[in-house]
């Protein structure tokens, strides 16, 4: 554990300047990181990119339509039931 000093306490260039300086050398550090890591991505290709693209429209488009018809079957039979035993 470290020993502070009345005057590092009463000082604001203390443990102020330390944590400032701190704060700045972490956040350049972690920046100098990111650059660092965004270089050794593997960037997919345009081809790649429009493929997956399209599967996900496609996916979407027919998760899309079967939640319709699902829903339009459930309002059909709930209706039909309501209307049946008089619920409506």
């Amino acid at each position: 554990m470290k020993t502070v000093t009345a005057d590092e306490q009463d000082s604001f260039g203390g443990r102020a300047r330390d944590s400032v300086t701190g704060w700045w050398g972490r956040s350049r550090r972690f920046l100098s990181e990111v650059r660092n890591e965004m270089g050794r991505v593997t960037w997919p290709s345009q081809k790649e990119v429009v493929a997956t693209t399209v599967v996900v429209i496609l996916t979407s488009i027919f998760f899309g339509v079967y939640l319709w018809l699902v829903d339009l079957g459930l309002n059909k039979t709930l209706g039909w039931l309501y209307r049946a035993f008089g619920a409506a």
